[in-house]
């Protein structure tokens, strides 16, 4: 999968991958959390785990794992305190009641709305100067770039 750079394209990479790292120390800064009370209140790992289990509902830990592209270790460390804050409840697996399965609670459903009603007044205030073509093209490009890095790193991670 290696490409080479040609010399013209080189400045406009550089100018890429300078962006990309503005681009995530400003998130990680920011963690993109938000404007008022919500503003800073959950981390991205938890982030992105409620809303995982939200939009596929409840799953293992391997299975959640496995969607997220991270082993199920880490997600077993990170779903503790979500389950210990009462976001996330443990149940069992409805075919099979050995095992068990994470899912959302009531509070961690009106929790995870919270910080998403926050996070959207963020990217409003942020693109508000933006035409609703350029907040598209924006999005577009964006899910696009990190369908992209997803897919280098499973092929990477399969080379392995």
């Amino acid at each position: 999968m290696p490409t080479t750079v040609d010399m013209t394209s080189t400045a406009l990479y550089e100018r890429l991958q300078h962006e990309v790292a503005l681009f995530a120390r400003r998130a990680e800064q920011t963690r993109l959390g938000g404007v008022g009370k919500a503003r800073n209140s959950m981390d991205r790992a938890a982030y992105l785990l409620l809303n995982r289990l939200d939009r596929e509902g409840p799953m293992g830990v391997k299975a959640l794992a496995e969607g997220m592209g991270i082993d199920s270790s880490t997600v077993t460390r990170q779903v503790a305190p979500l389950v210990e804050a009462g976001l996330v409840k443990r149940t069992s697996h409805p075919d099979d009641g050995r095992a068990v399965v994470l899912a959302l609670s009531p509070r961690g459903i009106e929790r995870l709305e919270e910080v998403r009603a926050s996070r959207r007044e963020l990217m409003a205030q942020v693109t508000e100067d933006w035409s609703a073509d350029e907040r598209e093209a924006f999005t577009e490009l964006l899910t696009r770039f990190n369908l992209a890095l997803s897919e280098y790193h499973l092929t990477v991670a399969q080379g392995d």
